[in-house]
C-alpha cells in the first residue's frame, strides 16, 4: 500500500475515533468535575441525619437464646447469621437473621429485647415515624411508597426489601428508605445523590446496573482510546517533512 493511501486511511480512522471518544471523554470530564467538587457527606445525606441517642448500658436484656427457642416453635432455625441490638422508636429490639438452609432462604425476626416478645415487620405508621425521627430537617411528608421490588436504575437498587420510601417536601427532595423487616433506616437519597448517580452511570458506561466497572462497553472504549493514541502518533511521524540536505 502506498504511503499516501495508508496515511489517508489512518487519518480517517483517527478522525472518527476522535469524534466518538471525544463525546465520552467530555462526559467523563463533566462527571469527574462533579465528583471532585462534591461533598460526599451531602451526597449521602449524612448532614440530614438526626442524632439518635444510644441505648444505655444499664438496661436489662433478655437472653437471645430464649428468643431463638420461640422462633423454632414457628419456623425451622438451623443456621444463625446475625444477632443485632437495634432501636425502634426508642425501644430496644433484637434483629435476628436465620435460615433453614446454609446458603439461601435467609429470614429476619424482630423481638423486644426487654420482654422477648416477637414482633412483626414495621407498619406504615411506624416506618413513617422512624423516618421523621431520623430526618434532621423539619419538613412535611410528600409521599409514602411501599417497595417490594426495584430495577437496576432505581435509587434503592440492591438494598433490603420490602421497604418504605418516605419522601419529604424539602428543597433537597430527600427520600428516607426504611426496611420493614429489618426495622431500620437503610438509605437517604437526595437530589445531589441523584445527579451523582446519573453521572456515575455515564462515567462507568454501565447503563444496566450502573455500578459494574468491568463491563464490555467500557473495555471497548479503553481499547479504542489506545488505538486513537497510536494512530495519532503514527500520523505525526508519517506527516513529518523530510529534512532538506544542503
Amino acid at each position: 500500500m502506498k504511503k499516501g493511501v495508508f496515511q489517508r486511511k489512518i487519518r480517517k480512522t483517527h478522525r472518527w475515533l476522535g469524534v466518538i471518544l471525544g463525546i465520552q471523554f467530555f462526559l467523563w470530564t463533566i462527571g469527574g468535575l462533579y465528583f471532585s467538587w462534591s461533598d460526599m457527606d451531602e451526597v449521602h445525606g449524612d448532614h440530614q441525619k438526626a442524632h439518635i441517642h444510644p441505648i444505655g448500658a444499664d438496661i436489662d436484656l433478655v437472653n437471645p437464646k430464649e428468643i431463638i427457642q420461640q422462633i423454632k416453635l414457628k419456623d425451622s432455625v438451623n443456621f444463625l447469621f446475625d444477632i443485632r441490638l437495634i432501636q425502634i422508636l426508642n425501644r430496644p429490639f433484637y434483629q435476628i437473621t436465620y435460615s433453614k438452609e446454609h446458603d439461601r432462604g435467609k429470614k429476619i425476626q424482630l423481638a423486644n429485647a426487654k420482654t422477648g416478645e416477637l414482633r412483626p415487620a414495621l407498619s406504615k405508621q411506624e416506618a413513617t415515624e422512624i423516618a421523621r425521627k431520623n430526618f434532621k430537617n423539619d419538613a412535611p411528608i410528600k409521599s409514602i411508597e411501599y417497595l417490594t421490588n426495584t430495577n437496576g436504575h432505581h435509587e434503592y437498587r440492591e438494598q433490603p426489601l420490602p421497604a418504605y420510601a418516605i419522601t419529604f417536601s424539602h428543597p433537597t427532595n430527600t427520600t428516607v428508605y426504611v426496611a420493614s423487616e429489618l426495622g431500620t433506616v437503610q438509605k437517604f437519597r437526595n437530589n445531589k445523590w441523584r445527579i451523582f448517580d446519573f453521572l456515575w452511570m455515564l462515567h462507568t458506561m454501565d447503563y444496566q446496573s450502573r455500578d459494574n466497572i468491568s463491563n464490555w462497553l467500557l473495555r471497548a472504549f479503553s481499547i479504542f482510546g489506545i488505538i486513537t493514541i497510536i494512530s495519532g502518533f503514527t500520523l505525526f511521524f508519517l506527516s513529518r517533512s523530510p529534512k532538506k540536505t544542503k
